[in-house]
């Protein structure tokens, strides 16, 4: 996804008619309902719609306005507008990447402890919950899932390629990463065809979160340009560009989604989230993917959390939906369902989670395949700009897959375009 400067103009179209309902009607019918109603905004591309629907058959006169604003990216760059101009929603959903640099100002956000998070923190895994929490101790939101890493591969396309279908044996083609490019030079070379979707979402974005430090230390500093996980997951990912193997498809884009269902690549480096992506643009390939343990075993992208801003209108109604869908059974629901991953370790050994097998993926042991990948993770730092960071990062690597880069010169010209972004 590349990152925009500006907020298009069907974003401003959408957050102008948010903000007006935040000061207007909705605001209005809410407090006529006794608090039951609330403004809720979330990135689109994760069905939120269906959660929210769920919730609101199980509390009958709750009534959600849901904004599903843009991209996960895009909904973060509309909050902090909504924040300057004192309009906001009740409920808001931020990956992640974009946490941080909210979490620096706490006072933009209802504090979630004297609701009750103090009671629930413990649910959820450590390290994610820290994520939330103020310098202060103010915890300004709850975790709805985390990206445990793994990679979906088309069974078919490896038949016909003479390379193994089964799962486990799968995973033994690619210890290492550079056995995963390795693997798609036989692919490609036997095929004429792509291996996998691109070079930086794919390798680079899978490699670089597979390590204890990635772009800041533990102390806060940034180190994207002297961190050798950061180098060497760089590396590979150029090293893909010019293997020849990848089909030039920049995750998220149109011609990303439709070259799932027309057979443009064999392999897709797949967080957990990513499963619903496939199946909601390749319907008909339903049966014909499967899952392997992802080179390296262990990882996480993505993730994200609810919180509340200050100046919301009906906060405790948002805090209702919040622990009602975001418990330890609410989050296990969501993965049967979905396959959002849960943030909260007392149902990893639930039978609902170890023994659900996704038919989509041949019936791949989703439940533990990603929350195997958790367990072995060494948490690293996200600060306030990872996301600008990986951004450039990408792009760089973007630019050598499309031709339009130097290789030899790439990484110095990461750096600097990552310098001028955030001024560090």
């Amino acid at each position: 996804m590349k990152l925009r400067n500006a907020i298009p103009a069907a974003l401003a179209a959408a957050l102008a008619l948010t903000t007006a309902a935040c000061g207007g009607g909705t605001s209005t019918q809410a407090t006529e309902s006794g608090g039951k109603s609330f403004d809720f905004w979330s990135f689109s591309g994760i069905n939120q719609k269906a959660a929210v629907e769920d919730y609101q058959k199980k509390n009958p006169g709750t009534q959600i306005k849901l904004t599903e604003v843009g991209s996960s990216v895009e909904t973060a760059q509309a909050l902090t507008t909504a924040l300057a101009g004192g309009k906001v929603p009740d409920l808001v959903l931020i990956q992640g990447d974009d946490l941080p640099k909210f979490v620096q100002q706490p006072q933009n956000f209802n504090d979630l402890r004297p609701m009750g998070a103090d009671k629930i923190k413990g649910d959820y895994l450590d390290w994610v919950m820290s994520q939330s929490t103020a310098k202060g101790g103010e915890i300004i939101g709850i975790p709805t899932d985390v990206g445990g890493m793994a990679v979906a591969y088309r069974t078919d396309l490896f038949k016909k390629a003479g390379l193994p279908t089964d799962r486990e044996e799968v995973g033994k083609l690619w210890p290492t990463w550079d056995a995963f490019i390795e693997t798609g030079k036989k692919y490609t070379a036997k095929t004429g065809k792509a291996f996998v979707d691109n070079a930086a979402t794919s390798v680079f974005y899978q490699a670089v979160n597979q390590g204890p430090q990635k772009y800041y230390d533990p102390s806060g500093n940034v180190v994207y340009s002297t961190s050798p996980q950061v180098k060497t997951a760089f590396d590979l990912a150029i090293k893909t560009a010019q293997a020849g193997i990848t089909a030039k498809q920049s995750s998220f884009s149109e011609g990303w989604s439709a070259g799932m269902g027309k057979d443009q690549f064999a392999v897709i480096s797949a967080p957990s989230w990513m499963l619903g992506a496939i199946r909601r643009n390749a319907p008909d390939t339903k049966g014909k993917w499967d899952v392997a343990t992802i080179p390296g075993g262990a990882g996480n992208w993505g993730g994200s959390y609810l919180a509340i801003p200050k100046g919301a209108k009906n906060p405790k109604a948002a805090w209702a939906y919040i622990t009602a869908t975001q418990s330890p059974q609410g989050q296990l629901g969501h993965f049967v369902d979905s396959g959002s991953l849960p943030t909260t370790p007392s149902v990893y050994k639930d039978p609902k989670l170890t023994g659900l097998k996704d038919e989509f993926f041949s019936g791949a042991p989703i439940g533990t395949i990603y929350t195997d990948s958790l367990l072995g993770l060494k948490p690293f730092l996200i600060g306030p700009d990872s996301s600008a960071i990986g951004q450039e990062l990408q792009n760089a690597i973007t630019n050598v897959e499309q031709g339009k880069g130097d290789p030899a010169k790439a990484w110095d010209t990461a750096l600097a375009n990552v310098k001028t972004a955030i001024g560090k």
